[in-house]
């Protein structure tokens, strides 16, 4: 093969392989974008930052409101299979806390998330929640830590809380006092971007 049309062929191979890499956010309402417009929640935003950074991934947001831990592990065997991601933004638990269910349960279903993202060869980005005030300091404290612990016992990278910086700022969120609004949806792109960024770049 003549050396240029190898060229070509190698730049059309890699362009190709890079194309196809897909970054699944499994979530859900606040990465599904309840209560915004098309266009605006943070998943989409991402989408546009990849490419302003030039990196060719693309986004896919498998996120459904009202998701918990239990029915986002029941679905995900399906979209890796499907979409073969190379990074899962795994955003999921808010809805078990809002429920008071064990966190014991919600580190089990977090957990078997990650081993089967894992293990269809996914990076994971796990992403971190907070409960109000009025669930108790024991429950509270104990929910929080348990994206930490199975972060470290899985040893995949955590950011922390998602609505880190703007959760005591009620005018960042819907008239539900739940929701993160259009305006928010950038800084949470931004707690996103911090964590999401070295994994791109393996």
């Amino acid at each position: 093969m003549p050396l240029r049309s190898m060229v070509t062929f190698l730049f059309v191979l890699l362009s190709g392989t890079a194309q196809a890499a897909t970054i699944l956010v499994w979530g859900d309402s606040l990465s599904a974008g309840y209560g915004l417009r098309d266009g605006e929640a943070w998943p989409t935003l991402l989408q546009t930052r990849l490419a302003s950074e030039g990196f060719p991934h693309r986004v896919v947001n498998g996120s459904v409101s009202g998701e918990t831990s239990a029915g986002g592990l029941s679905r995900l065997p399906a979209a890796l299979e499907r979409h073969r991601p190379a990074i899962v933004i795994l955003e999921l638990g808010a809805n078990d806390g809002l429920r008071g269910l064990a966190p014991r349960l919600l580190a089990e279903n977090l957990g078997a998330m990650v081993d089967a993202a894992r293990g269809a060869g996914a990076r994971v980005l796990l992403i971190g929640m907070q409960m109000p005030p009025n669930y108790g300091p024991a429950y509270t404290r104990r929910f929080a830590a348990t994206f930490t612990e199975v972060a470290a016992a899985r040893q995949v990278a955590l950011l922390p809380f998602l609505l880190d910086g703007f959760a005591e700022r009620p005018e960042m969120f819907l008239a539900d006092g739940i929701h993160p609004n259009a305006e928010a949806q950038p800084l949470i792109l931004d707690n996103v971007w911090a964590q999401l960024q070295p994994l791109l770049k393996r």
